[in-house]
């Protein structure tokens, strides 16, 4: 993925993301919330889009979130005043591959759906081994290709199109499990029909 073709991309899916990709992967937002609403703590959202899982976030939890779209950060502004989401500290626009925060800043970090959109994925991850704490938890929510089967088929022909899609189909699963300085907790597939994976992945110190 190229960074000018993210930038295009979802400034036009900003207007119907609610209500296309957005209302596909919410199964994934809903764990999430779940999980750091008992963890508690401070949360960075990589890729906080147009803010679907602000308001998910319970208890005691703050939520800084981030992400490279003027648009998509507009409309999580908007739905933070307009539904008085106290707990969100920040919106800032930022490149995930350079975070703009200091060593060990975050409890927790999630990347929901955001790995297989972003430019160089690796030092993403990178970025959030570092501003993550020791023990912090990683969440990650994502399609990733296929073996085996007609998804994987068409996963291999739609691979050439990702900068005009603004998603990469056949990314693999092992950009995250061998990305350094984590270890995994748990791996589940979540709906629509398993397509979508669930990941927690524990910073190591």
């Amino acid at each position: 993925m190229k960074a000018e073709s993210v930038t295009s991309s979802y400034r036009r899916w900003a207007p119907i993301y609610d209500r296309t990709f957005g209302a596909v992967t919410n199964a994934g937002r809903r764990r999430a919330g779940m999980l750091f609403s008992q963890l508690g703590g401070h949360v960075l959202e990589v890729g906080v889009g147009t803010g679907l899982a602000l308001p998910l976030y319970k208890g005691d939890v703050q939520v800084t979130g981030i992400d490279f779209s003027h648009e998509m950060l507009a409309k999580a502004k908007a739905r933070v005043t307009a539904e008085r989401l106290t707990h969100v500290t920040a919106l800032r626009q930022m490149d995930a591959r350079h975070l703009d925060f200091p060593d060990g800043s975050f409890d927790h970090v999630a990347a929901m759906h955001v790995l297989s959109v972003v430019p160089e994925p690796e030092k993403v991850l990178a970025e959030i081994a570092r501003v993550l704490r020791p023990g912090g938890r990683l969440v990650v929510t994502n399609h990733f290709a296929r073996d085996r089967g007609a998804l994987a088929a068409l996963e291999r022909v739609s691979a050439p199109l990702e900068n005009l899609l603004g998603w990469q189909s056949d990314f693999p699963i092992s950009t995250v499990l061998d990305a350094p300085g984590f270890s995994i907790v748990e791996q589940d597939s979540l709906p629509p029909m398993g397509m979508m994976t669930w990941l927690v992945m524990e910073r190591q110190g």
